[in-house]
């Protein structure tokens, strides 16, 4: 059953992917989301193409933004701030990323509306931490925080994942640090000090405690990681292989399914072989287990082995394009791709400053005229 937020009110002050995506995920929850932009341009990412949709949109900004209302605001106008003003103080989540200092030059702090009102969140997404004022885009965080030099193959160039997932882990995580804060709230007896109704979430933090396993084997061992392509650094065999018509991957992750893999191959001499049969075994003997496979699956089809490992219980599959991988889950060229969340469509993304008239007359009782 879908998760229900209702009535919780969520400021979105936040551009381009990390926040915009953290607003649509409460949104998609059930939140009411009211987005505020810039009047004229709005949020960067409206201009972020080709490719736009008929109606002028790009779709790097429909892929964030459903489920919310726009309001266009001008900080610099002391009656766009009195509406802002009340919008804040009617929220229950204040969510932002603007680099330190710039809302506060504006005198909007943060500090003075906790304080206000003891029931709101504030949460800030930075790309490098609080205090720095350094552009937080996700492809320097990719090359500063370890993702490039452990992607690529072994003996080519640093290479970037091929979406902004630095950008898209930080706007799940602040989701989290909401959802977690907000029951924080709701649960205690007192109004929380403000300093525990404040959270932050920077792309750099976020990345970093991304790397995971290849951090800890770092942290463990003191040698540095490096570039495996395809393979695995700590599991053999994982990795891309070439059969007689394409590719597939092959995921083994346990003894058992090792086992399983050289009987739907037909390796019985790797099968039988003592020196092999724990992962550290195979890891030790990494060339001579990838160089069997790969021998072996040359010689039939996609289709048998797929059916072979499948039947077997292997973990394996295809590369498909990212065509191939949308035909089986449900999406939209307006809506994008249903939630992953439990969690509903109920807006498409809006037209900047769609809502304007009805937020400057209604604040957040613009929900309740808006189908």
């Amino acid at each position: 059953m879908p998760i229900d937020l209702k009535n919780v009110k969520i400021l979105d002050l936040s551009r381009v992917l990390a926040g915009p995506l953290c607003g649509m995920t409460l949104g998609d929850l059930g939140a009411d989301v009211i987005k505020v932009e810039r009047p004229g341009q709005g949020d960067e990412s409206r201009g972020w193409g080709p490719p736009f949709d008929p109606d002028g949109e790009s779709a790097y900004y429909l892929s964030c933004n459903r489920n919310k209302l726009s309001v266009a605001l001008d900080f610099h106008v002391p009656a766009d701030l009195v509406v802002l003003g009340g919008l804040i103080q009617g929220a229950d989540v204040v969510l932002e990323n603007f680099r330190p200092g710039s809302l506060e030059a504006l005198g909007v702090k943060a500090a003075d509306w906790l304080e206000r009102n003891p029931r709101l969140i504030w949460c800030t997404i930075s790309g490098f931490g609080p205090g720095s004022h350094r552009p937080g885009y996700d492809f320097v965080v990719q090359a500063e925080c370890g993702w490039m030099s452990i992607t690529g193959v072994p003996d080519g160039e640093p290479m970037k994942v091929g979406v902004a997932l630095a950008d898209i882990m930080a706007g799940k995580d602040a989701t989290i640090a909401i959802l977690g804060a907000l029951l924080a709230r709701d649960r205690a007896s007192t109004p929380l000090p403000a300093e525990q109704r404040q959270v932050h979430v920077s792309l750099r933090h976020t990345a970093t405690a991304a790397l995971m396993n290849v951090a800890q084997n770092a942290l463990v061992t003191g040698i540095d990681a490096r570039r495996w392509g395809n393979a695995h650094p700590n599991l053999v065999p994982y990795q891309l292989f070439a059969v007689k018509d394409g590719r597939i991957v092959i995921a083994v992750g346990n003894d058992a399914q090792w086992k399983s893999t050289c009987v739907a191959l037909g390796l019985t001499d790797l099968a039988s072989d003592p020196a092999l049969e724990t992962n550290a075994g195979r890891l030790a003997q990494r060339d001579r287990v990838v160089t069997a496979i790969a021998d072996r699956l040359e010689t039939a089809e996609t289709t048998h082995w797929l059916g072979a490992l499948s039947g077997a219980g292997v973990p394996c599959g295809v590369v498909r394009s990212v065509k191939e991988a949308l035909a089986e889950i449900p999406g939209s060229p307006v809506t994008g791709i249903t939630p992953s969340v439990p969690g509903t469509v109920r807006r498409r993304p809006p037209k900047l400053d769609e809502h304007g008239a009805l937020v400057r007359s209604e604040g957040w009782g613009a929900f309740t005229r808006t189908p």
